[in-house]
């Protein structure tokens, strides 16, 4: 390393310190206030021995500063014990042992070598693009399983390691995108960050700010009894946190500057270019989850290999946009998954992490939560979505008491056709039923689930005539259906993460917000269409990298029709899809199959 880089490294670490010291001076404030009514209470007592303070209101005055010293430090006790032993909140990981990822392990650790910093206790992965150090050395968290490291010299075998060093999140996404060489150029400012964790200031520094945090927490439980006793623990403690905020987030910047600066001798050249690639994989693996998995999550299936398919939609969106240079060169080198040693198994788990996280699924695979590998998902994701929704689109029609054909003197076809949807959506509704705020069904069950009369949300979406009752309609079929869903099952192992799973709070990070009823009636519509070119042209179901489910017309993806079921669905004109039906041979007026 240089010596400007050193200095740097020194200037960083010394700010970083002098706002740990900031911190822990609060916290030494606090107790000193803590500490203030007891004092006193002695110098009142000494003062009656000696016979300086005696008298009838000395007296009076050492009765009540005893006393009130008395409960203030039970109270300060009692604040004290729920700030210590209040458990801190940990980062839904997927562990990784050593023994699972030997040479991650040695890269790691020679990656902390040449950084001169102590290496990280464990490594687990994250099912999101970021990588950061996360100290769990809270006794809740329980002490970190001890590594044999074959051929290591005595004193640096893990079980006689630091127990202070932090745990290494890594993103899965990374170790199916990078290559070795990127993620060790990646990884080097985050490993670096241990060196500055070992100080005992900045150490004692976090653990009471992620104590008082922690303890905010638990105040803010729900249940009367919590908060009315603990309502003034977590005063005291959002107090306190508002006290040193400023100084922890100039502390930690202070940490993050001296680790850059310290990993500036470390790969740097590489580093310039992996960053280029830390932003491609945020972008796939936010298109993967939001337009692939999530549509899958919905039916109760939950892809098995989301790292493996980030670089399927990475590369098509290279391929497509032509965003990088060289890229089947890079393809060739080693990829940093080669580093695990049950590449698939660590997938399959991560995966099922994401789901949970971004979804709020059942945390183990069960009867209605099954892994659906990639060459099955057209079959058993896109075929039953499309097939799905249309049922629904058709359950919906039946409780409108719309008919099967137009012409009401023609006998109805045997089936749900595609023309029933045309025909209700273009067909001129009287001036009743264009106003009416939801559904008039011709039986209506006693279970149905009843439209939201609020001011805030419209059930019709803004959308007049038949269009507007059908999307209530649709909304309201699958707010009943959501509502009769099972929850999930609760998680059968004992993690130390299980405490954060309250079905309550999932999913934790939700990737879309509910759809409204023009989105829903839209998705209705072009399902039925799907299902309607599957099976009277020929058509298949098909998975598209980057854009989900998809209708592959003689091999080739149809990217022509969402603009044409807008068209009838928030203008009422059926011209274009009707054009593009005839186009492609689809029979409107055939009956489907539904699930």
């Amino acid at each position: 390393m240089g010596t400007g880089g050193a200095e740097g490294t020194e200037v960083g670490a010394q700010a970083a310190r002098s706002r740990a010291l900031a911190v822990l001076r609060i916290r030494s404030r606090a107790l000193a206030v803590a500490l203030l009514p007891a004092a006193v209470a002695v110098v009142l007592i000494a003062g009656g021995l000696t016979g300086h303070m005696s008298g009838g209101s000395w007296g009076a005055a050492r009765w009540v500063v005893t006393v009130a010293a008395v409960l203030v430090l039970l109270a300060a006790a009692g604040i004290a014990l729920v700030v210590a032993r209040a458990r801190p909140a940990v980062s839904p990981t997927v562990p990784i042992a050593e023994t699972a990822a030997p040479d991650l392990y040695r890269m790691v650790r020679d990656l902390a070598d040449r950084l001169d910093v102590p290496a990280p206790s464990a490594i687990a992965l994250t099912p999101d693009c970021d990588s950061w150090l996360e100290d769990r050395t809270h006794p809740a968290h329980g002490p970190p399983a001890p590594q044999e490291i074959p051929g290591t010299p005595p004193g640096r075998a893990s079980g006689t390691r630091e127990p202070t060093a932090p745990v290494l999140v890594i993103g899965s996404p990374f170790l199916w995108w990078m290559r070795v060489g990127e993620l060790r150029a990646v990884l080097a400012p985050v490993v670096a960050g241990t060196g500055p964790s070992a100080h005992p200031d900045i150490a004692a520094a976090r653990r009471f700010v992620r104590g008082l945090d922690a303890a905010v927490a638990v105040a803010s439980a729900p249940g009367p009894l919590t908060r009315s006793v603990l309502g003034g623990v977590g005063w005291v403690a959002r107090l306190l946190l508002r006290s040193c905020r400023g100084h922890a987030a100039e502390m930690e910047r202070g940490v993050a500057a001296a680790a850059a600066e310290r990993a500036q001798a470390v790969d740097y050249g590489v580093r310039i270019v992996a960053q280029e690639q830390v932003g491609l994989a945020y972008a796939g693996w936010d298109r993967l989850l939001t337009r692939v998995a999530l549509p899958a999550w919905r039916m109760g299936r939950w892809p098995s290999r989301l790292d493996a398919g980030v670089v399927s939609a990475l590369t098509e969106l290279s391929r497509r946009d032509r965003l990088a240079e060289g890229f089947t060169s890079r393809l060739g080198e080693r990829p940093a998954c080669d580093l695990l040693e049950e590449p698939g198994s660590v997938d399959e788990a991560a995966s099922l992490l994401a789901a949970r996280l971004f979804h709020g699924g059942p945390a183990e695979p069960g009867p209605g939560w099954a892994p659906v590998a990639w060459q099955e998902y057209p079959d058993e994701v896109v075929d039953r979505k499309w097939r799905t929704d249309a049922a629904r689109l058709h359950r919906v029609l039946d409780s409108l008491g719309v008919s099967h054909s137009a012409d009401s003197t023609a006998p109805d076809p045997e089936g749900p056709t595609l023309s029933r949807v045309l025909d209700h959506l273009t067909a001129a509704p009287d001036t009743q039923a264009a106003h009416r705020p939801g559904p008039t069904p011709v039986s209506p069950a006693p279970e149905q689930v009843p439209f939201p009369e609020t001011d805030e949300e419209d059930p019709t979406d803004g959308m007049d005539g038949h269009g507007g009752i059908l999307a209530a309609s649709l909304s309201a079929e699958l707010a009943r259906e959501e509502a009769a869903a099972p929850a999930p099952p609760a998680p059968t192992g004992t993690s130390p993460d299980d405490a954060l799973w309250d079905d309550g709070l999932l999913p934790l990070f939700p990737l879309q917000p509910p759809r409204t009823g023009r989105e829903l009636l839209a998705d209705h519509v072009t399902a039925m269409v799907c299902c309607a070119a599957v099976d009277t042209a020929g058509a298949a179901p098909g998975l598209d990298w980057l854009d989900g489910p998809s209708l592959l017309v003689d091999g080739e993806r149809a990217v022509d029709l969402a603009p044409r079921v807008l068209s009838l669905v928030e203008d009422g004109d059926p011209e274009p899809l009707r054009g593009w039906l005839t186009t492609l041979g689809v029979r409107p007026e055939k009956p489907v199959r539904l699930v």
